[in-house]
């Protein structure tokens, strides 16, 4: 008897969580949800390009230093960047 309890409470538990995991699936498939992780993406994307622009400005004025190159209006230290 107990060992027939036991496998029921098992049984219960496996379906509360696939009814669960079934419903994060549904969520995550509406319009809603799809929204949500394209505008993940794109703002990682939008992230990885400022860091990289950054970079590249740094290194820039780095390398203008290095080879004693005046800025002759080109103030890249202050270049505005891309914002969101």
């Amino acid at each position: 008897m107990v060992k027939k309890i036991f496998w029921v409470g098992i049984g219960i538990g496996i379906g509360a969580l696939a009814v669960r995991k079934l419903g994060e699936v549904r969520n995550a498939a509406s319009t809603d949800g799809l929204n949500r992780a394209v505008a993940r993406i794109v703002d990682g994307l939008a992230d990885t390009a400022d860091a990289f622009r950054e970079g590249m400005t740094g290194r820039e004025v780095e390398l203008r230093a290095a080879l004693g190159l005046s800025d002759a209006g080109q103030d890249t230290a202050h270049a505005p960047t891309h914002r969101r």
